[in-house]
């Protein structure tokens, strides 16, 4: 089950409904079925305390995913959002903000699929997953 959450913001995902679906969908087509996965939506400075906490970064990020799941083909975790980074990203890339949105939720769904982001072609195989997974929308 795909749930949204507020944690210090007010933040309303348009379409949550369809989202979930396509959601879904996306997992699916990586091989993989939803099970407890959380969307939180949050404040800068949320992440950014997360981050400091748990990973030990310093800096703002968009998006930070938790793995609660065990090995093999079903999906689980929390997934936190800064939607003022993700509205920031929106302005300097010239895209609008809910189409970031929708990006840094599949972002996060790809952590969840095995996908990585630390090396040059991580992030460039990450980026063409993300676009693929917008195509459509």
């Amino acid at each position: 089950m795909i749930r949204f959450f507020n944690e210090d913001v007010a933040y309303k995902l348009p379409q949550k409904q369809v989202t979930r679906q396509w959601l879904k969908q996306q997992a699916k087509r990586e091989g993989y079925a939803v099970g407890d996965l959380n969307y939180i939506f949050c404040s800068d400075e949320y992440v950014l305390q997360l981050n400091r906490d748990h990973l030990q970064h310093d800096y703002y990020t968009d998006i930070i995913t938790f793995d609660t799941g065990e090995a093999g083909a079903r999906i689980e975790g929390d997934i936190f959002i800064s939607v003022d980074r993700v509205a920031e990203n929106a302005a300097q890339l010239g895209v609008s903000a809910d189409r970031e949105m929708r990006r840094v939720l599949a972002h996060g769904l790809l952590h969840l699929c095995g996908y990585g982001d630390k090396t040059n072609d991580q992030v460039a195989l990450m980026r063409a997953k993300e676009e693929e997974w917008l195509i459509g929308l």
